[in-house]
């Protein structure tokens, strides 16, 4: 028969395997979701990189139609130099007020290539341009793959910040460095309804 010295040495060695075992892999688990939401991260960077780089061309086959508004084309160019001058790391993901200082961005130039794809209605023959054609049908293809790059990396954050919150999770969480990601926000004003005006 074993002392009871023994038998208590022995459950405190197992508890503490047992919390060690559980805590590796937490951590690890943890590691996994942080690592989701930077791939996700990535995806959306890089979506919204295809359309910067799409613009100049764009631009470029607008002004090459001729006598193209030059107010207009100058708003896209500088929109797009103030949306491609904001880095967000994924550090920053932390912080809320970053984010949304790269989504005002994003979103100043997508009014300006709004505008700019609304103006050319009135250019017949900026139209009727292959070129022309071709760049608009890839930035509507572009758009829809930051929506979806978009849709994603929320996803991800959900669950990882579902996961940091969790029970045993919660218990390392401030331990091993991890704390909540910002997911990105309808703009302010998106839930109004745009007014479509035919008298103009």
């Amino acid at each position: 028969m074993r002392s009871p010295g023994t038998l208590i040495l022995i459950v405190l060695v197992l508890v503490i395997g047992f919390a060690g075992c559980a805590g590796c892999s937490t951590y690890n688990s943890l590691v996994a979701s942080e690592e989701g939401v930077e791939e996700a991260w990535g995806n959306v960077e890089t979506a919204y990189q295809r359309r910067a780089d799409l613009i100049p061309n764009l631009v470029n086959t607008v002004q090459a139609a001729g006598d193209f508004e030059q107010e207009t084309l100058a708003a896209v160019t500088e929109a797009r130099a103030r949306a491609t001058s904001i880095n967000v790391s994924a550090e920053d993901l932390r912080d809320p007020a970053g984010l949304a200082q790269f989504q005002q961005a994003q979103s100043q130039l997508s009014g300006a290539l709004g505008r700019l794809l609304v103006v050319s209605e009135n250019y017949p023959q900026l139209r009727a341009t292959e070129a022309f054609r071709d760049l608009q049908a890839q930035l509507e293809g572009t758009e829809n793959r930051i929506n979806t790059a978009r849709t994603r990396y929320n996803s991800a954050v959900r669950d990882y910040n579902t996961e940091i919150r969790s029970f045993p999770a919660a218990l390392f969480t401030g331990i091993f460095g991890h704390s909540r990601r910002a997911p990105f926000e309808a703009a302010e004003g998106a839930e109004a309804a745009p007014v479509v005006d035919f008298n103009n």
